[in-house]
């Protein structure tokens, strides 16, 4: 956003706008039976997949494990954009795990062996050269692979570019020093692209480090069911690592990619309803970051800011809606107003105190918007919705 671009945006005078819905009057069509038999065994086919892929959601991790899940959701960066809250919450979580000892022995265990997604880490400046670079990239994919049972036993650091790209492999020599420590050294490192039929040596003289080549792994939690990983460094950095994700990260983790966003949604929508009551869905209380939105019409910034497109949305008691965003160099727009339930997880929002603010000044705007808002699924750190113009909302709660 330019200075340039705020000056020249003229400010509406009164936006007051509804989302038309359109009416739909399908045609009447007789189906045999046998199409209706055909149709029902579909359903219950769907149906059974459905309910198959919640029952192992809910059995591949135990109340604890979700515990530290939950405090995973909405941190970006793997830990490089965390807030001392989030950190602390993170570190509660490990800590509990961690005197809860899980699988005895872990370097000796199996479960301890293939690839593991790291979800998370303490301190992503300060380890391997992958962590170093690629880390804080939420678009990678980064994994670590464990082979401890094999002639040349190894610990690999890879991160994935995209499935059209390919990736960089940074491998290690690996011992096993005692039930929970694995010793390492890297010796080696390559690029693999899509497009090239050999390899592309990294640019890390692994022989010339010494010492700095080499480190410790210590496993301090390994799940019962091998999803879960705990590990520490020799340089006082925490990871946590999982071969299975949750549903809610497998949607966050197409966000970062910006890859199937929409069936993504549509597949934890389908997997939310089926293994949930239907209850009322409550807009939650709290700091809601927008992280993605399905809108494909761009106006200017100042009318997304008012509809909520882009920024921050803070739900406060007794109905008070604000959203803020972030324009530059400390400028920010407000914009405060009233929400009301209107129907079965439906609200009402009107807004109508809108100000440009830079620190404790603010110069205010005449704006007033009105939008419906459809809650499709919220929990205590994740919410999707639909808004203004039936757009898609996902908000993380920061």
């Amino acid at each position: 956003m330019h200075m340039a671009t705020l000056e020249a945006a003229a400010i509406p005078g009164h936006l007051r706008f509804r989302p038309q819905q359109p009416t739909f009057n399908p045609p009447r069509t007789r189906l045999s039976s046998a199409a209706v038999g055909r149709k029902i065994h579909r359903l219950s086919l769907k149906c059974s997949v459905v309910e198959e892929q919640v029952s192992k959601a809910a059995a591949a991790f135990t109340e604890d494990e979700t515990s530290l899940i939950d405090a995973l959701i909405g941190i970006q960066g793997r830990g490089r954009s965390a807030s001392s809250p989030q950190l602390q919450e993170v570190e509660r979580a490990v800590q509990k795990l961690e005197g809860l000892k899980g699988v005895p022995d872990p370097t000796s265990s199996s479960l301890i062996e293939g690839r593991w997604q790291l979800m998370f880490t303490t301190r992503p400046g300060t380890a391997s050269p992958i962590q170093r670079t690629f880390v804080g990239v939420d678009s990678f994919n980064v994994f670590q692979e464990v082979f401890l049972r094999t002639e040349d036993p190894r610990v690999s650091n890879i991160v994935k570019f995209s499935d059209f790209i390919g990736e960089l492999k940074v491998e290690a020599v690996a011992s096993v020093k005692d039930e929970k420590r694995i010793l390492f050294q890297f010796d080696r490192a390559a690029f693999s692209f899509k497009f090239l039929p050999f390899k592309v040596p990294y640019p890390v003289p692994f022989k010339l480090l010494g010492d700095e080549a080499k480190g410790w792994l210590d496993t301090t939690y390994l799940s019962q069911s091998g999803n879960i990983r705990i590990s520490r460094g020799n340089k006082g950095t925490t990871f946590v690592l999982q071969k299975e994700t949750e549903p809610r990260q497998k949607l966050l983790s197409a966000i970062s990619s910006g890859a199937q966003v929409k069936e993504a949604i549509d597949e934890f929508i389908t997997l939310n309803r089926s293994s949930a009551t239907k209850s009322e869905i409550e807009l939650i209380e709290g700091e809601w970051l927008m992280i993605w939105s399905s809108q494909e019409e761009t106006e200017s910034w100042i009318e997304n800011a008012a509809k909520g497109l882009m920024g921050k949305q803070i739900i406060r008691p007794n109905g008070n809606i604000k959203f803020l965003v972030d324009i530059l160099f400390g400028l920010k727009f407000s914009m405060t107003g009233k929400y009301t339930k209107s129907g079965f997880n439906t609200y009402d929002v009107a807004m109508d105190d809108a100000a440009i603010v830079a620190g404790p000044y603010g110069i205010p705007a005449e704006m007033e918007t009105g939008f419906a808002i459809e809650l499709l699924y919220s929990d205590e750190k994740m919410r999707i919705s639909r808004g203004y113009k039936e757009i898609l909302f996902v908000h993380v709660r920061s």
